[in-house]
């Protein structure tokens, strides 16, 4: 049956957009590993660190489907600006949250040494440079086409 929920995973596209965001988690762990000497699983699902996770998976999605069925294709522009919204909320949007729980965090350290109060610290991880989101979109086109050339032989 076509229209199953199941058939999602029998696709290209799905299998683009899994792999390039595997790829480019694995990518942040291993960095994570070379900083610190500590292999930390919570880098598989984590935001923020090169390359863009979020990017990689919507440059897939988007070049995977226009691969397929044609870059002229409404879907493919669906997709498209998908992407394009996507990697602008990771490198603005979310970039300025970090910077601003970066902030929020140094505040917090001042209050905290000075009236000896809890702490609770802000994740300032959050958002990607434009090089972390532009190597997410490279990760994810590369990840599409070799999706995409494998799954057709």
């Amino acid at each position: 049956m076509q229209n199953s929920p199941f058939h999602l995973v029998t696709t290209p596209w799905f299998w683009s957009a899994i792999l390039a965001w595997t790829l480019s988690q694995i990518v942040k762990m291993i960095n994570a590993y070379r900083r610190t000497g500590r292999l930390d699983m919570r880098f598989l699902v984590s935001t923020g660190g090169m390359p863009s996770a979020h990017s990689a998976l919507v440059c897939a999605l988007a070049t995977s489907i226009g691969i397929t069925e044609g870059f002229t294709s409404p879907i493919t522009v669906l997709a498209v600006a998908f992407a394009a919204v996507t990697m602008f909320d990771a490198a603005v949007v979310r970039r300025a949250a970090g910077q601003q729980a970066r902030i929020l965090n140094q505040i917090l350290d001042e209050i905290v040494i000075k009236h000896h109060l809890s702490e609770r610290r802000l994740k300032e991880l959050l958002g990607h440079t434009r090089l972390e989101v532009f190597m997410g979109m490279l990760v994810g086109i590369c990840c599409a086409a070799l999706t995409v050339y494998l799954w057709r032989r």
